[in-house]
């Protein structure tokens, strides 16, 4: 009898989402993961390919109610332009976060690369961006760190920016001094993201396990659906790129 019932209840077909609503949450969400995550996320380039062309819809309809300009409309006009608007705030803001973290880790990200290359050489990437690289090579399709204008964007800017640097002053330095990646001393150059920096998060769904790090030792905590925590971004990272937590 309960299977009947479950069968039942599973064939009800739970009301449609319009495609605008769950594309408008999964950017506020990818939006909040990037501002709040110590590192740069993997780019969602379906997601944004789909917002970008919605934009573009709109502004058409929104040109060619105003060329009419039908009085009936007034008020649908102030809608969608409200709604255009806020795509717009979410891309914008979304891309600077990017932008930001680009700026702030560039060696790393140009020599994100040389994984592929020097496989050796593993090891001195964080996690996160070692396991794109790692998944990446054994399947293409993975969403890479940055999109292909970010990559532009990262290769123009750290041209000119290891340009600038010696021209003002590193080529006064003996060569062996010039080396904007030196790591001698067991010291590198290359500034990385802060992997155990504090996050907010919430459970989106079951994410198993998380470790916590404290002077009475580590211990572990189960992540359930619902639950809020302040966690190291290691500890939920993995489960917030599979999109088990979102952060806060």
């Amino acid at each position: 009898m309960d299977a009947d019932i479950s069968d039942i209840l599973a064939s009800v077909s739970r009301p449609s989402v319009p495609q605008s609503t769950l594309d408008l949450q999964a950017l506020t969400r990818a939006w909040v993961n990037e501002r709040t995550s110590p590192e740069l996320l993997p780019y969602p380039a379906e997601l944004v390919d789909r917002v970008m062309d919605r934009v573009k819809k709109q502004i058409e309809t929104i040109e060619d109610m105003t060329a009419t300009m039908d009085a009936k409309s007034n008020f649908t006009l102030v809608i969608l332009q409200t709604e255009l608007e806020r795509f717009k705030f979410l891309v914008r803001s979304f891309v600077r976060s990017r932008i930001a973290k680009v700026h702030q880790t560039p060696l790393l990200l140009f020599s994100l690369h040389a994984l592929k290359k020097t496989p050796q050489k593993i090891d001195k990437y964080p996690h996160h961006y070692r396991a794109l690289a790692l998944e990446q090579q054994a399947e293409p399709t993975v969403q890479p760190v940055l999109s292909h204008v970010e990559q532009q964007y990262l290769q123009q800017h750290q041209s000119i920016l290891a340009g600038h640097i010696h021209s003002a002053f590193l080529s006064s330095f003996p060569s062996q001094l010039q080396k904007l990646d030196d790591t001698a001393g067991g010291i590198s150059m290359v500034d990385k993201p802060d992997e155990d920096g504090a996050v907010f998060c919430r459970v989106l769904r079951d994410a198993g396990e998380a470790e916590i790090h404290s002077e009475e030792g580590t211990s572990e905590v189960e992540l359930k659906r619902g639950d809020v925590w302040i966690l190291r971004w290691s500890a939920v990272r993995d489960a917030v790129v599979r999109g088990d937590v979102e952060l806060l």
